[in-house]
């Protein structure tokens, strides 16, 4: 079967190997569709926190099981599948209190062990997640959205409250849509027009504000001095970061959803006075992926994948991507040629 590793940074080597071989417990699953994210741009750029090479990528998956025997789910030979990539160990201090998303020996797929940029993977039964009603495209895309649902279900966000989302990139996006189905009025910030005028048109946030020296101004004329309630980074830049707090209200919470590698500074007097709450966001659980699936008929997805290419055509196109002036929002690459 072909498959596609990162050698190193900046290198992508289309090679053949043996099929997998299922072993108990497992499923052995054909990839249809892998979708391109942060993470995988990062790791070809070789700005990657928690990532080792050579590396088969892709975590954003659609698939058919091939073979899989008895379990809870029900799923069977021929069912589509969400694969949730993020295999946790099950007896760590962090999944025996349910947050599986952190746990202490977390394996995700494509960053610490090899991911789905291949014809075929065997995987854990129990990260499968029936999905017969979705289609390759809606399956792809679920892992990315499941990542905003969880950082929406972090922040016990509620309805009326106005909220900030820095990035305007597929998670990003991700987050303001979810953040409207829980009810909240949604401000977009980013410093690329088209992406802005993506999440006005086909998101429909509330407002959209250039980010520059006058965003705090434009975010206080838009709450009538309020600021928001809760603001979410999906930047993972560290100026975005650092400057997050300054758009969020006295009383508020500042979800980092976005990673950056390097340390942040922060006024402890001005945190302190609006008593911030700081809150990472990390992965995502079943129910984050339940929910997802359960609303995926409220999101624009044909518009969300912007770009998608066969894997033959993958690596020449890959650079490309790393390009917001190509237009980009969410590439996908097809593993199931017609």
């Amino acid at each position: 079967m072909k498959y596609i590793v990162c050698e190193k940074p900046g290198e992508f080597i289309l090679k053949e190997k043996e099929a997998p071989v299922r072993k108990e417990n497992e499923a052995l699953l054909q990839i249809n569709k892998v979708g391109i994210c942060g993470t995988d741009l990062h790791a070809y750029g070789g700005n990657q926190a928690f990532f080792s090479y050579p590396r088969i990528l892709g975590h954003e998956l659609a698939s058919t099981v091939l073979e899989i025997g008895d379990n809870p789910r029900g799923i069977k030979a021929g069912d589509n599948v969400v694969i949730m990539p993020y295999v946790s160990c099950g007896t760590c201090i962090a999944c025996r209190n349910g947050k599986t998303n952190c746990c202490t020996n977390i394996k995700v797929l494509g960053v610490h062990t090899d991911g789905g940029m291949q014809e075929q993977i065997t995987v854990p039964t129990s990260i499968l997640l029936p999905a017969n009603n979705l289609s390759d495209d809606q399956m792809a895309i679920v892992e990315p959205l499941a990542i905003g649902a969880h950082a929406i279900r972090r922040a016990a966000i509620v309805p009326g409250e106005t909220v900030a989302v820095v990035g305007c990139g597929p998670i990003g996006i991700g987050i303001m849509k979810l953040a409207q189905i829980a009810g909240a009025k949604v401000i977009a910030i980013d410093m690329n027009e088209q992406r802005l005028a993506y999440a006005k048109e086909k998101i429909g946030v509330d407002y959209t504000v250039k980010a520059g020296e006058n965003t705090v101004e434009e975010i206080t004329k838009i709450t009538n001095g309020d600021l928001c309630t809760a603001v979410f980074d999906a930047s993972g830049h560290k100026g975005a970061l650092e400057t997050c707090p300054n758009y969020m209200s006295h009383g508020g919470r500042f979800v980092l959803v976005g990673l950056s590698k390097g340390e942040m500074t922060y006024s402890h007097p001005a945190i302190h006075a609006k008593e911030m709450t700081l809150m990472c966001s990390r992965n995502a659980t079943t129910e984050d992926f339940e929910h997802v699936i359960s609303i995926l008929d409220q999101f624009p997805t044909e518009s969300y994948i912007s770009h998608n290419v066969p894997y033959t055509e993958m690596i020449a196109n890959f650079d490309s991507w790393l390009n917001p002036a190509t237009g980009v929002i969410k590439a996908t690459v097809d593993f199931k040629l017609k």
